[in-house]
C-alpha cells in the first residue's frame, strides 16, 4: 500500500528538545540502499550542530525558510529550497533557523566503487546551491511548462543524483526505470497527485515519499495547482562504472545495462 511509502507531514511527530530541535527518522526506502533519513524540525531563533560522519555522503534538503548555514570558513543564506552537502568530518557546521524551518537529513553509506570513484574525482565540498541556481533541463516526460532544475547529477556524489521539479497545472509521467530508486520531497504549495503504478495519493507540502525502482510514476497537479519537489534518486547498481564510461560517451545507460 502506499501508506507504507508516504510520510505526511501533518502526521509528524516534531519533539523539540531544549534547544529547539526535533529529529524524527523516515523508513521508507531506506532498507533498500543502505541509508538514512531524517525529517529535521528546527525553531526560529535556533541553532543545531549535526555530528558529523566520515563514512557516509550527508545531504540537507532545505524546504525554503528563511535561515543561514556557517562553516568556520563561509557563511550560506537560506531564502528559497535549497541544498547543502558537508566534507563528511573533516568541516563541521551549523544550521540556523530565523523562521521555524525544516529540512530532510539524507545519509548515504558508501560501498567501494563509491570510494574508489571518489579518490579520483569528486564534487567539492562543501556544496551549496539554491534550488533556482541548479542547470535548467527539459525532458520528454514533463510538460511544456514544467521547470526542471539539476542540483547535484550522477556520477558527482557517489550513486546519488538531485534535482527540482516545479510547475502549476502539469506535471511528471515518467515510465519506471529499473537502475533508480526515487524519493520525493513536497515543496512550497504542493497540491498534486502522485500515482504509482494504479495508486493514487495525494501530496501536501512536506510529504516524502518513496518509489522502488522500475515502477511507472506520475507527479501532476491539476489545472491552478502546484507541483514543487525535490526528487532524490540513487542507482541500484553497487559498481557503476560501465554506466559513467558510457555517459561520458554520450551512450544510454538502459543500453549499458543490457
Amino acid at each position: 500500500m502506499m501508506d507504507n511509502f508516504v510520510c505526511r507531514a501533518e502526521k509528524a511527530r516534531r519533539e523539540y528538545n531544549g534547544f529547539g530541535y526535533a529529529q524524527e527518522e523516515l523508513l521508507p526506502g531506506a532498507d533498500a540502499v543502505n541509508a538514512k533519513f531524517y525529517r529535521c524540525s528546527l525553531r526560529a531563533g535556533c541553532s543545531v550542530t549535526p555530528e558529523l560522519d566520515r563514512e557516509k555522503i550527508t545531504i540537507l534538503i532545505f524546504n525554503g525558510k528563511t535561515g543561514y548555514i556557517t562553516t568556520p570558513y563561509d557563511l550560506y543564506n537560506i531564502t528559497e529550497p535549497s541544498f547543502f552537502i558537508p566534507d563528511f568530518e573533516r568541516v563541521p557546521y551549523t544550521v540556523h533557523a530565523v523562521e521555524d524551518s525544516e529540512f530532510i537529513m539524507a545519509a548515504f553509506s558508501m560501498n567501494q566503487w563509491d570510494r574508489e570513484f571518489y579518490e579520483k574525482w569528486n564534487l567539492h565540498l562543501p556544496f551549496f546551491s539554491k534550488y533556482s541556481d541548479g542547470v535548467q533541463y527539459d525532458q520528454d516526460c514533463k510538460g511544456p511548462n514544467t521547470r526542471s532544475y539539476s542540483i547535484l547529477q550522477p556520477f558527482q556524489l557517489g550513486h546519488v543524483s538531485i534535482g527540482v521539479v516545479k510547475a502549476i497545472g502539469e506535471g511528471t509521467d515518467e515510465k519506471g526505470h529499473g537502475l533508480l530508486h526515487q524519493w520525493n520531497y513536497c515543496l512550497g504549495n504542493s497540491d498534486f497527485d502522485l500515482t504509482v503504478e494504479e495508486e493514487t495519493e495525494p501530496q501536501k507540502p512536506g510529504d516524502w515519499s518513496f518509489i522502488y525502482a522500475g515502477k511507472d510514476h506520475k507527479l501532476l497537479a491539476k489545472p491552478g495547482k502546484e507541483v514543487f519537489y525535490v526528487w532524490v534518486e540513487y542507482f541500484t547498481d553497487e559498481d557503476l562504472q560501465k554506466y559513467y564510461l558510457c555517459q561520458i560517451h554520450n551512450g544510454s545507460l538502459t543500453e549499458a545495462q543490457d
